[in-house]
């Protein structure tokens, strides 16, 4: 493609031009620090008016991945991957950070908060993508982990105005 032979060029952008979605995973848990120096790169994501309203949730219980697994329809890189992400449009944390302020959090029931949660999960969940294959390893999104909204819930014992927006592994 000649639009890749012009303009700036940098590894940065040869790596996200690179990108690939995994499916096939060893099941070697991550080198120590790993996972939180990657969730450190998701928290560095742009969020709307800082609010950062998503949270992430780390699987490697086979017990849960199996639930994942059949909630998803039996994507086997669920088995596999050593940790199964849950990405979540996380209102509740708003609403506790109000409660203890004496802030009634008006805004909360409008769909424009949950797209912000949802945008800013994804955003988060970007950063991580990106990081991830700077340092070799391969991610997945799972867009079928909402199959069962309810059932992944229960699982990851999520409070109110929580929701499972996508899984990675």
């Amino acid at each position: 493609d000649d639009f890749l032979h012009e303009g700036p060029w940098n590894d940065i952008i040869a790596s996200m031009v690179s990108h690939r979605s995994v499916r096939a995973y060893k099941s070697d848990p991550l080198p120590p620090g790993t996972l939180e120096r990657l969730i450190a790169a998701a928290q560095s994501a742009s969020t709307s008016s800082n609010l950062q309203a998503w949270s992430v949730v780390a699987i490697e219980d086979p017990a849960k991945k199996e639930v994942l697994f059949e909630v998803t329809g039996g994507q086997r890189h669920i088995r596999q991957a050593p940790v199964v992400l849950a990405w979540l449009a996380d209102l509740h944390r708003l609403e506790a950070v109000a409660a203890r302020h004496g802030i009634a959090p008006d805004a909360l029931p409008y769909l424009e908060m949950f797209l912000v949660a949802v945008v800013d999960a994804a955003l988060a969940a970007q950063n991580f993508c990106v990081a991830a294959e700077s340092v070799g390893l391969g991610t997945v999104f799972i867009g079928a982990l909402r199959n069962q909204v309810d059932v992944v819930s229960q699982l990851l014992k999520l409070p109110p105005r929580v929701m499972p927006v996508f899984g990675m592994c």
